[in-house]
């Protein structure tokens, strides 16, 4: 009896898949783009082993989750940006290591749970216990394989890890307040790193990432228009954060000093750009802020927006975030300006009755 899927593609038009499963022949699929063409082929292949003339193919029961993941390697990881293959091939490795050598139509969701639990347990590269979120990227790429094998190579019917994923912990929320953001820029003016005010000066004017400051160049600092545009974000698109105030004073001082054998505006020497992380830490050491990461500089710069009355979506869009779900964290401190904003709305159209 055949089976046929609807499936979309990343450009929105469908596809159908027939899926024919008989008693001692592996499973054969293929996609059309007519449900029309999918049932006629399905009948074909129904047809042909019935009659004798499609005999078992031992080499598709062969296959293992390793050739899979290979196959992946070499067709599908070169698509992305170098700073994410690394990551990618960490995922990869890991679960070739652990389950290479299990037969492709043999595998089960269990399989991979009892993964994530290994790597509950510290059987990690790191050799820590790993978290939620951890494992959930290790499971989103493995996932990312078996839909590779499905649709594109069209080795298995159906995703085995569709739908798997843990809960994760709500985002953690530390910002500076009034005092410890002083003592932190006193602190940071202090350092022997001449960058390093600048670069927290921006992360909290901006709430770039600390990623994306450092890979900061001059070519796309904009005085006149008092913009920077940021290429190498996380969610690979390019995004133009406003400059304002101290932001732009240490920006021009700097370019005042810039270097000219280098176009980034925080150059840490040759190779890739070094994130001061011994100054930083230094500069928290001397200002008395403890718990405090250079990325709830972010979290500061998000958290100073809601209060000066900015809505979810213009933090979204000013942080970067393509969905509101990152920054509903900050809700609770938008509540005056919707307060005011339901009080206005009142006086104009609700008044008071006489």
């Amino acid at each position: 009896m055949a089976t046929f899927l609807k499936l979309t593609l990343d450009d929105g038009s469908p596809r159908w898949k027939a899926i024919v499963r008989r008693k001692w022949h592996p499973v054969r699929t293929r996609t059309f783009r007519t449900r029309a063409q999918s049932e006629a082929w399905a009948k074909r292949v129904e047809v042909s082993i019935l009659d004798g003339r499609l005999v078992p193919d031992r080499s598709e029961e062969r296959r293992t989750v390793g050739e899979v993941i290979d196959r992946y390697i070499s067709e599908v990881v070169p698509r992305y940006p170098a700073r994410d293959q690394k990551k990618r091939m960490t995922h990869l490795n890991w679960w070739s290591k652990r389950l290479g050598d299990v037969p492709l139509l043999g595998f089960s969701r269990s399989m991979a749970t009892d993964g994530l639990r290994a790597l509950d347990k510290g059987d990690s590269p790191s050799e820590r216990p790993a978290s939620p979120a951890t494992c959930n990227r290790y499971l989103a790429t493995l996932r990312h394989v078996f839909s590779f094998a499905m649709k594109e190579l069209e080795w298995i019917p159906m995703n085995p890890v569709s739908g798997m994923g843990r809960r994760e912990p709500r985002g953690r929320v530390r910002f500076l307040d009034d005092d410890e953001k002083d003592a932190l820029l006193k602190s940071c003016l202090k350092s022997r790193n001449p960058r390093l005010y600048p670069l927290v000066v921006l992360a909290l004017s901006t709430g770039a990432r600390q990623a994306e400051l450092m890979g900061l160049r001059w070519r796309d600092v904009d005085f006149e228009r008092g913009v920077a545009v940021l290429h190498h974000t996380k969610n690979r698109e390019r995004r133009a954060v406003p400059l304002e105030g101290e932001a732009v004073r240490v920006l021009r001082e700097l370019a005042q000093v810039r270097r000219i054998d280098s176009d980034l505006v925080f150059y840490s020497g040759g190779g890739p750009p070094r994130f001061p992380k011994e100054a930083f830490a230094g500069a928290l050491k001397r200002a008395g802020i403890h718990n405090f990461r250079f990325h709830d500089l972010r979290h500061t710069a998000a958290s100073y927006l809601a209060m000066s009355g900015a809505t979810l979506s213009e933090i979204a869009e000013i942080l970067g975030h393509k969905t509101l779900a990152m920054v509903k964290r900050y809700s609770h401190l938008t509540e005056q300006h919707t307060s005011g904003v339901v009080a206005r709305m009142n006086r104009r159209f609700l008044p008071a009755g006489k």
